[in-house]
Order: structure tokens, then C-alpha cells, then sequence
């Protein structure tokens, strides 16, 4: 018979493969908890002994999800995970600083030339705002484009 795995196990083990948020972890381990277990506790000492860190999730969670997004639907999605305003703007500082490098990428990839027409052009636009583009870093990479 295989020994009941205990909380702190698993959670370490849920670490050992990916950063966590608090808010996420807390969640998905709640399901495992028995009489005696004390999540909270669990969470601090998680927490104190470095095992889990917001900061370090959001690092991870930005640098994965950049690449393919903006910085408005990447920060949805952080908040949507539990990380608190601090973690937030300092994430936000970091993808401010090339947005418009990434939307162009995100634009070349998909697209790759300018568009004929209004309807093409429009297609391009919401393609981007689906992405988390902002309107001003859209129109920067449309004109840039179209004086190429």
C-alpha cells in the first residue's frame, strides 16, 4: 500500500514543476485538506522558507506570456491569478518598456505585410486588441508598417 502523500509534500511537489501564486495554490491544494492540516501555516512557511513567492511567479508568468500578448491582457490574467498592485506595477514597468517591439513581432508573425484594404485593416486591429495591445501601440505599428 502506497503512504498518503501529506500537504506540504504535495505542494512542494506542485513547485517542484512551476511557480505558483499564492491565491492558485492555496486553491488547488484546498481540496487535499484533512482534519490536523492547516493551510494557512502551510502557506507562510511556504512563503518564509522562499519555496513560494509571488514575485517570482509573476517574473515567470510575464517572460512566458509576453512573447505571445500585450501588456492589458497580461495583467488581467495576474490579477485573475491573486497577485497583489505592487507585483502588478512592477510588471507592468516591465512590459511598458517594449510593447511595441512585441506587438510589432506578434503583427509580423501573423500578418506580415501591410493591410489592402479597410476590412483587412480592421482585421489587424482586432487581432491585436484581442492580444492586449492598446489602441496607441496598434496604431504605432499599422503606420509604422504602412510607411515601410
Amino acid at each position: 500500500m502506497k503512504p498518503k502523500t501529506t500537504l506540504k509534500a504535495r505542494a512542494l511537489r506542485y513547485l517542484s514543476i512551476r511557480e505558483y501564486s499564492p491565491k492558485e495554490l492555496a486553491r488547488k491544494l484546498s481540496s487535499y485538506v484533512e482534519e490536523g492540516d492547516d493551510l494557512v501555516t502551510l502557506m507562510e512557511w511556504l512563503q518564509k522558507q522562499g519555496f513560494l513567492s509571488e514575485e517570482r511567479f509573476a517574473e515567470a508568468f510575464v517572460r512566458k506570456r509576453s512573447a505571445r500578448y500585450g501588456s492589458g491582457r497580461v495583467l488581467r490574467e495576474l490579477e485573475m491569478h491573486g497577485v497583489d498592485e505592487k507585483t502588478l506595477d512592477e510588471a507592468k514597468g516591465v512590459m511598458s518598456e517594449n510593447e511595441f517591439d512585441r506587438a510589432l513581432g506578434v503583427w509580423r508573425k501573423k500578418f506580415g505585410s501591410k493591410p489592402a484594404d479597410a476590412s483587412e485593416k480592421a482585421k489587424q486591429i482586432r487581432f491585436l486588441m484581442q492580444r492586449g495591445f492598446t489602441g496607441d501601440i496598434i496604431r504605432r505599428v499599422l503606420n509604422r508598417e504602412e510607411h515601410d
